[in-house]
């Protein structure tokens, strides 16, 4: 990959123990059976939800190198800088991981018109109505 830095990222610890785990300060990522991990990108000054992504160990890597979000995705099995030909760039101002170090939320600062493909400013733009009865689950617009 172009835009790999060998190493880039620095080097994870091992998972060696549940205390070394939830309480080491070891960044020490869990991934799952496919190689990947969720990352959630929220807004870094309201708390906004943007994005649901996943990142795999070099998408990962590249994000903490960078600052900038980069992404494994799924659909087209290979890397995906966030922004890279939309303009709509995720600089990262900060990661949180889990308990479990198996899941991610990234406080992004969204440059461009919007995070979605759709030209949203968030990907969460429905909602699914809650105590709908039987039929067929609804959504509505936030």
């Amino acid at each position: 990959m172009s835009e790999s830095v060998e190493n880039a990222g620095g080097t994870f610890a091992s998972r060696e123990g549940k205390a070394a785990i939830e309480e080491g300060l070891g960044f020490a990522p869990k991934f799952d059976a496919d190689g990947l991990m969720p990352a959630m990108a929220v807004d870094a000054d309201t708390g906004e939800p943007l994005m649901l992504a996943y990142m795999n160990q070099e998408s990962l890597r590249m994000t903490l190198a960078l600052r900038q979000a980069v992404y494994w995705s799924r659909s087209r099995k290979e890397i995906w800088h966030k922004g890279r030909t939309s303009g709509e760039f995720q600089d990262v101002v900060e990661v949180l991981v889990d308990c479990d170090q198996d899941a991610l939320v990234l406080r992004v600062k969204q440059r461009g018109g919007g995070c979605c493909h759709t030209k949203r400013a968030t990907c969460f733009y429905r909602r699914v109505v809650l105590g709908g009865g039987e039929g067929v689950v609804k959504l509505e617009g936030v």
